[in-house]
This record gives C-alpha cells, sequence and structure tokens, in this order.
C-alpha cells in the first residue's frame, strides 16, 4: 500500500457510504409534553430535504460523515384539519435532527421548537425509490 492509499486518504474517501438521493418513507413519534405520530414522504436530494404528509410539508438541509447525519427542517401546515389537535398546528415549525444512515435507512433523535415548547422526537427512513 501507498502512502496515498492509506486511512484517511482520498481513495478511501470515495468509498466512504454517504445518505442516498431517493424518495423515502417518514414516521415520526412525538414525545414529552406534547405527543403525537406522523407518517409521509421525503426526498433527500444532495443535502436538500423536501417532503410531506397529510398536513404538512417540510424542507431543510443535511450533511453525512461517517454513518451519520445531521440537519434541520421547516415545518408548514398546508391544510386545516378541523376537529383535530395537531401538535405543529397552525405554526411554522423548526427542527433540528441527528442520527445513523446506513444502506437506505436512517434512524434520527431530534428537537422541534414549537411555542413555548421543545418537542423531542424520534424518526425512521426508509429508501422505497433511488433516485
Amino acid at each position: 500500500m501507498s502512502v496515498a492509499e492509506g486511512p484517511g486518504s482520498p481513495a478511501e474517501a470515495e468509498f466512504e457510504p454517504s445518505v442516498r438521493d431517493g424518495l423515502y418513507t417518514l414516521g415520526i413519534e412525538m414525545m414529552g409534553v406534547k405527543q403525537g405520530r406522523a407518517t409521509g414522504v421525503v426526498v433527500l436530494r444532495g443535502g436538500i430535504i423536501m417532503g410531506g404528509d397529510s398536513f404538512f410539508y417540510y424542507t431543510g438541509s443535511y450533511s453525512f460523515s461517517r454513518g451519520k447525519w445531521r440537519g434541520e427542517m421547516i415545518v408548514h401546515q398546508h391544510t386545516d384539519a378541523p376537529g383535530l389537535n395537531l401538535v405543529f398546528g397552525g405554526r411554522e415549525v423548526t427542527c433540528g435532527f441527528t442520527g445513523s444512515y446506513a444502506e437506505g435507512t436512517a434512524d434520527i433523535d431530534g428537537t422541534a421548537l414549537v411555542g413555548p415548547y421543545s418537542i423531542p422526537f424520534r424518526a425512521q427512513l426508509a429508501l422505497k425509490v433511488p433516485g
């Protein structure tokens, strides 16, 4: 092995797995003072997040290194929900997250800032359509 091919070299970095671009399903569980669940879809492409569910759409960004990723999203309500008490209802919500990613699946731990509350959440993503 030459010096250029040693650990940490550019040749090794080329083979580091990364977050795959594509369409993912998303399952979220909110915990703490306000609790709730949501399912939706999200597209990850080159560090950009776009997605949504029945009542909200999400936009944001992420970065990835060594099997771990982190990012931030802003959640906006797009549809009224008469009779439902939505945790994020009527608010623009900022979320930050960290987690692990491997072979088309991801686990996330994050925090959503909803009015005066910091709501912890967990999410799982599964790649459905590579992009």
